[in-house]
């Protein structure tokens, strides 16, 4: 049975459609069975195309992200998913307020999965313009969370 993740930051342009793209390459290099999707807390950008200039940061590692396109989280999500995973504290305790009362996915951080890298955010490089570190802390909490799989 394939895991089912989804990966949440603000708009759905940057930080979740790169970890979305990231798991799914290492997934498949390990033959595991995933069932990915991103999306945003935010509706800025529903419809739209990953960020031009992460998409290529991304393509450079081998990571095509131009298939996917924006969408807001949804009050079905809690319940396709087994596990939701936020870029951020901000975006956690969004999903935590939208979240059911019981059951439904298990919240975490990205983060959560590569704790000696010492922070509790994957910084959204659209502000920081750091597009190259944001993937490299991507990469490592993918790492961290396909090795908990």
């Amino acid at each position: 049975m394939a895991h089912r993740i989804l990966f949440v930051c603000l708009g759905n342009i940057c930080r979740s459609p790169s970890a979305e793209a990231v798991v799914r390459t290492l997934a498949k290099a390990r033959g595991m069975a995933v069932d990915l999707d991103s999306a945003g807390t935010g509706r800025w950008h529903i419809g739209e195309p990953p960020y031009a200039a992460m998409q290529q940061a991304a393509l450079r590692r081998g990571y095509d992200m131009s298939a996917l396109r924006a969408r807001q989280v949804t009050a079905r999500d809690f319940a396709r998913f087994d596990l939701i995973v936020a870029m951020d504290g901000q975006n956690l305790r969004d999903l935590r307020v939208m979240a059911p009362a019981t059951g439904g996915a298990k919240l975490r951080l990205m983060t959560d999965y590569a704790p000696s890298l010492g922070t509790d955010e994957v910084p959204d490089p659209y502000y920081t313009r750091d597009f190259d570190g944001t993937l490299d802390l991507i990469e490592r909490c993918a790492e961290g969370l396909l090795g908990q799989l």
